[in-house]
């Protein structure tokens, strides 16, 4: 094969106990006598030994691509690299694994963002400038030593940073990605996690600015994934650290928390201590980061990570699908923000008309009032406003899950319900779960409508446990559109998801409203979703854990100019792309628009 193709098998695919090994006996090399696809064999690193490796230097490359064909499972892919990929792999995980190219450069004081699909490569980076990961540089099999890695890296941005780390001469402290895994490495409480954690003595303030407190005594496994998020974020702020490495910030968190943990980023950065954050939600990351790389490639087969870029670039290059300095095109299609915003909503019969609600969880406890309004026929209705404020709960009395203490829905509706936290537990295949949900499961209509969008193809054999957080999500939202329904009530399906499969997800929950005349409500705070979703908007307020208040159903314009101007945040959109984009704090247009009211785009 030549030097720019690489062969990747997915272990996690490959079923050697249900094929005839057709990826083998069909090779061309293979036929001439020639071992290029053989078994692992029983001293295999990776892997069972009855699954297949293939030999890259004998391969024939993406030119043949018979194997690929070939393979019933879609474990094997044939991939040309670009071609100004010239440099070798910062690190592989072993015999035609995944392949990371390049590595982001930490900037002292500053805040550095990498922004990417899900499975390039970002944690792989992260890790390794964490020092979690000493990069092999592609020799899996034989690991070089630091003295050849630092002489890889002399004379770049990156020489410093790696001597220092390598003598210890420098810190470092690293919020993981997935919160939810955080209780099966810790079973204490709150705050005995923070406590051992709190080197720099901001414990107190961190508590009080992330709202934490209620949960300091409370169990680990016992708080919720917003809870988590922010506990997370506490531990690794509190720590006495130079670089400081954040994968993955917002998710669970609604926008005044995103907002809150991006103000304390910008606090720590200007003691001259460093941050690198990876991030999905582009408001946030275009409010928060100082320069940008951009990740791209083919996920779970390779990564790669480019030069740092000005942020407004790398996000406008990132959605065209084209890195100008690179020449390098890495989406067929771009992603696009439709001049619809703010949308008007067009009239429509009533689906379901509810009065004034009460809902109190007894006496001291959380307590919900819902002011009466109209949910319509063939309507995405948004739901915005902070966490803990009643959101789920109206969710659950209009499901006739709960029963109000005051008024009541009065007609019972088929809810179809994703919730916001995924528990799956059972060790089953993703296309046996689905298609006990619906006996449309793999019919043309199934596929075009909802499996194709949300991009499960690849993942139909795969076991739910064995899912990521983004893979989960996407399959839950594959559960809840499949089902048989008069609402569908979708509770933060952004999360864990990237900006490329977000927009998809967005489309295919769109799509499905518009040609089934079905009606969503759409719980969510990635203000991109919600933008590109509503129709209209409900809006939420009240102190959360103890009391919220839920509007009436409004117009779009009328509904987020309300929802901002409660976080005194004002929208501005792109004017190459137009995507939304927050004004910074105290800037001209913030000013402008704030003395307009207009907080969601100026008209």
């Amino acid at each position: 094969m030549a030097d720019d193709s690489i062969a990747v098998v997915d272990l996690d695919s490959c079923q050697p106990d249900r094929c005839n090994y057709e990826c083998a006996n069909y090779c061309p090399p293979n036929r001439t006598g020639k071992e290029c696809i053989t078994t692992r064999g029983e001293d295999a690193d990776e892997g069972d030994p009855d699954q297949i490796r293939i030999s890259e230097e004998i391969c024939l490359g993406e030119t043949c691509g018979i194997c690929v064909e070939k393979c019933p499972f879609d474990a094997i892919e044939i991939i040309n690299l670009p071609q100004e990929l010239e440099d070798d792999p910062v690190h592989r995980y072993g015999d035609n694994a995944f392949s990371l190219y390049g590595l982001p450069a930490p900037q002292e004081g500053r805040v550095t963002g990498i922004l990417g699909p899900n499975g390039i490569g970002k944690t792989t980076a992260v890790r390794i400038l964490a020092d979690e990961i000493t990069p092999n540089l592609g020799q899996w099999d034989d690991e070089p030593e630091w003295d050849a890695v630092m002489d890889e890296y002399r004379g770049t941005e990156l020489q410093n940073y790696l001597e220092e780390l390598q003598e210890g001469s420098v810190t470092v402290a690293r919020k993981p990605q997935y919160v939810d895994r955080i209780p099966d490495r810790f079973d204490g409480n709150t705050r005995e996690l923070l406590e051992r954690t709190d080197e720099r003595g901001v414990l107190d303030d961190l508590v009080e600015r992330l709202s934490i407190g209620p949960v300091m005594d409370q169990p680990i496994d016992s708080i919720s994934g917003g809870e988590l998020q922010r506990v997370a974020l506490a531990a690794t702020l509190a720590r006495e650290a130079d670089f400081y490495f954040l994968d993955e910030i917002t998710p669970y968190l609604d926008i005044g928390q995103r907002m809150t943990a991006a103000r304390l980023i910008g606090e720590l950065t200007g003691t001259d201590r460093s941050v690198l954050v990876v991030e999905h939600d582009l408001a946030i990351l275009d409010l928060l980061a100082d320069s940008l790389h951009v990740a791209y490639g083919e996920p779970g087969a390779y990564g790669v990570v480019t030069g740092p870029k000005s942020v407004k670039n790398g996000i406008n290059e990132y959605l065209a699908g084209y890195l100008e300095n690179e020449n390098m095109r890495i989406r067929p299609n771009a992603i696009e923000f439709e001049e619809h915003a703010p949308r008007t909503a067009a009239a429509s019969s009533p689906l379901v008309e509810y009065p004034d609600l009460t809902k109190s969880y007894g006496d001291g406890e959380f307590s919900l009032t819902v002011e009466g309004g109209t949910i319509n026929e063939n309507e995405v209705l948004g739901v915005v406003g902070p966490n803990g404020i009643g959101k789920s709960t109206f969710a659950e009395l209009l499901a006739g899950e709960l029963d109000p203490d005051e008024g009541s829905v009065g007609t019972a509706l088929d809810v179809a319900y994703k919730p916001q936290y995924i528990e799956i537990d059972q060790p089953m295949r993703v296309d046996a779960f689905l298609s006990s949900i619906t006996n449309d499961f793999g019919s043309s209509y199934w596929d075009t409508e909802i499996a194709q969008p949300l991009q499960l193809e690849r993942i139909m054999e795969q076991n739910l446990t064995d899912l990521s957080g983004g893979e989960r999500q996407r399959v839950a939202i594959a559960a809840c559109l499949s089902e048989d329904a008069d609402l569908y009530v979708l509770d933060e399906p952004s999360a864990h998801m990237d900006v490329e499969q977000r927009v998809q997800a967005t489309s295919a929950i769109r799509r499905y409203t518009e040609n089934h005349d079905a009606t969503a409500l759409v719980i969510d705070h990635d203000i991109y979703m919600i933008d590109l979703l509503a129709d209209r908007l409900l809006v939420f307020d009240g102190e959360p854990a103890q009391s919220g208040h839920a509007g009436t159903p409004v117009g779009m314009r009328e509904g987020m100019n309300s929802f901002l101007a409660d976080l005194d945040i004002t929208f501005r959109r792109d004017e190459r792309v137009g995507r939304p984009r927050i004004n910074k704090p105290g800037s001209q247009l913030d000013r402008e628009q704030k003395d307009q009211g207009e907080y969601y785009y100026a008209p």
